[in-house]
């Protein structure tokens, strides 16, 4: 096989990967953000009605908006990419997805990181500020924290990976 022909084949390799890669991040954060945009329960203690929703914690709200933007851009480079596969690419192409990988990764981190430090507070409580455990209340709300805590930081995988192959094709150089 021709020089050429193999290059040809492995790019064609990578472009798949890449293509399957940023589905999966699509899915993952389209199903974090729907998740956690439609979680809410109320239950009763005593004559009152208590609610708990996602829109009641600062955390929760930049964690479903870092979600719906990184799900967005990454629909957007999904699209960058089908362009690159079609017309050619070269190493500053995949700089630019490198970037953008990386922005995308360190945004569904700080995500990640802020609500689960806002889920261990709901489920664990903190004694020393006198916050309780509010999870044996909302065991429903939590365990949808719960998954999509699991969905997102799977989707931090699937950046990571992106990332990585990204910058390890962006420094090829072009013969």
């Amino acid at each position: 096989m021709e020089n050429g022909e193999h290059k040809f084949k492995t790019q064609k390799t990578f472009i798949a990967f890449q293509f399957c890669l940023r589905i999966f991040a699509i899915a993952a954060t389209l199903a974090t953000a729907w998740l956690t945009l439609t979680n809410k329960e109320s239950t009763q203690l005593g004559i009152f009605v208590i609610d708990a929703r996602y829109s009641y914690s600062s955390a929760f709200r930049f964690f479903a908006l870092a979600n719906v933007v990184v799900c967005a851009f990454s629909v957007l480079s999904l699209m960058f990419l089908f362009v690159v596969a079609r017309y050619g690419s070269n190493s500053s192409h995949f700089f630019f997805m490198f970037l953008h990988d990386l922005f995308m990764m360190c945004l569904v981190l700080a995500g990640c990181a802020a609500a689960t430090a806002i889920g261990f507070v709901g489920k664990y409580g903190n004694s020393h500020s006198g916050w309780m455990p509010i999870c044996d209340h909302f065991a429903r709300f939590c365990h949808r924290v719960t998954i999509t805590l699991i969905l997102s930081y799977l989707s931090l995988v699937f950046l990571l990976i992106l990332t990585i192959t990204s910058a390890s094709n962006s420094r090829q150089i072009q013969r």
